[in-house]
């Protein structure tokens, strides 16, 4: 094979020879290959062999369904091979998945079949089994992870009739379902035993939280939810929509009556500042539309943190400039800390969203927080060079401002063994590299005691050598 032609016409005659396979193998050769090329990451084996064995529509799993690795890479004639590092199956060379994608008709609606299979899995008696259960034993369910995950997406790629009745079958009775504890642990939040076994999170919850609008709109025309009902952590399902950026969703449950469109959640976040945060534009639009809702609001959590605080700290520039057009929103309003956006997007190193601050004539680049902490302050600490070089070049930023305690940045810099921070505040006439803290500790001294050679050195060379500090 000399060129992109003759190895696609190989990887074509070798597809033909997979499907004119004689029994099953043709069935697994082919959905080895559509599950590894149209999957939402990389399946391990033990999940693939689980994801052949399903079949469409059982009510139960048959474990002696599963083939072994080694017969699905025979069935593929060697257009897949496993990965012993990751454990992960894969494609024999990264052209295969080329030519597959420039050939979408060698599988008929790959995302629909695959819905179907993970939500006949996701509905079957194994499964249903562990709901309620304290410490459900999943060893030998290696496929219930990426079904409980990955339905959704699959389903709203290319939605059949077929995966339509599963879905509604799966979420009208989803009440503590198995498949709610890998959403929660994606997510990183960790369910604490004082909340008890159940999870609480409901099919409408599920629905939103993966933006399928013609489940979400099924469900609640069912009336088998309470629209504003809240999960474990106090998320209703228009906070899961908000959260993770489904325009559509949002905006239909927002149509609804008797929506609370600013509830907050267990921590006082409420659904704008979760996409504020995560920089969903358009929900944040949809959010402004609404007459209830006031942008420049803080939270209700302790931090008090408002949807354009939440946004700096992440570094959600165009969120930032929406969230500016608005009148009632203070771009110099500090949270229950004093700490303004601007003292966010530095402490964070979100350069962008600082000079955009800057650029506001209400913004004080040298306000202080309740600490006494400039965003200078915050950016030195962090060892935030960028932003630290933005904020020198400033006329109205006093680069030697000490805090409550009598910390100043470069004694922040310093402590943290920040080199590149403490080499421009130096450079500063008016920074005293010996200036001590309220309880007479100087920059050297933080610096020394945690071993920051290189910065024990700018602040005073012969001094370290001479007491062989290291």
């Amino acid at each position: 094979m000399t060129n992109g032609f003759e190895l696609g016409d190989c990887y074509g005659a070798t597809i033909e020879r997979i499907k004119a396979q004689d029994g099953d193998r043709s069935r697994l050769g082919m959905g080895s290959l559509m599950w590894i090329s149209h999957a939402e990451r990389p399946l391990r084996a033990d999940e693939l062999c689980n994801a052949l064995a399903i079949e469409l529509g059982s009510k139960d799993f048959n474990s002696s369904n599963i083939p072994s690795i080694s017969t699905l890479v025979s069935c593929c004639l060697r257009l897949i091979t496993v990965d012993k590092d990751e454990s992960t199956v894969r494609q024999i060379h990264f052209t295969l998945q080329e030519y597959l994608s420039g050939h979408p008709d060698i599988f008929s609606r790959p995302h629909s079949a695959m819905a179907e299979i993970c939500l006949t899995y996701l509905n079957s008696e194994q499964v249903k089994a562990l709901t309620g259960d304290p410490s459900p034993d999943i060893r030998n369910m290696p496929f219930l992870e990426y079904c409980s995950l990955y339905w959704g997406a699959h389903a709203k790629r290319e939605l059949s009739d077929c995966s339509r009745s599963l879905a509604l079958e799966l979420l009208q009775e989803y009440d503590n379902h198995i498949s709610s504890k890998f959403i929660f642990e994606k997510l990183g939040y960790i369910i604490r035993r004082d909340f008890g076994n159940k999870l609480q999170l409901s099919g409408l919850h599920r629905a939103s939280f993966s933006g399928i609008t013609w489940v979400v709109t099924g469900l609640i025309e069912l009336g088998y939810y309470d629209i504003n009902e809240k999960d474990i952590l106090g998320f209703t399902p228009l906070a899961w929509a908000a959260h993770n950026g489904h325009d559509e969703t949002v905006r239909i449950l927002l149509e609804w009556e008797g929506i609370k469109s600013e509830e907050p959640d267990n921590s006082g976040q409420k659904p704008l500042s979760f996409a504020a945060q995560n920089g969903h534009e358009g929900v944040v639009r949809i959010f402004l539309g609404r007459e209830e809702v006031d942008p420049g609001k803080p939270d209700s959590d302790r931090d008090g943190q408002t949807p354009l605080s939440h946004a700096a700290r992440c570094g959600r520039e165009g969120v930032v400039q929406i969230l500016l057009d608005q009148q009632d929103v203070n771009p110099d309003r500090g949270d229950n800390y004093g700490q303004t956006p601007l003292s966010h997007a530095a402490r964070c190193g979100c350069e962008a969203v600082v000079k955009i601050l800057l650029g506001r004539e209400e913004v004080n680049p040298d306000k202080q927080d309740t600490e006494g902490r400039t965003p200078l302050s915050h950016a030195a600490q962090a060892g935030r060079e960028g932003v630290v070089k933005i904020l020198l070049g400033r006329e109205d930023v006093n680069p030697n401002n000490p805090d409550i305690h009598g910390r100043t940045p470069l004694w922040y810099a310093a402590s943290n063994g920040c080199e590149g921070v403490v080499k421009m505040l130096l450079a500063q006439g008016e920074v005293n590299p010996d200036k001590p803290d309220s309880e007479g500790q100087t920059p050297l001294m933080f610096a020394t005691k945690y071993r920051h050679q290189s910065v024990v050195t700018l602040l005073h060379p012969h001094e370290a050598i001479a007491h062989n500090t290291f």
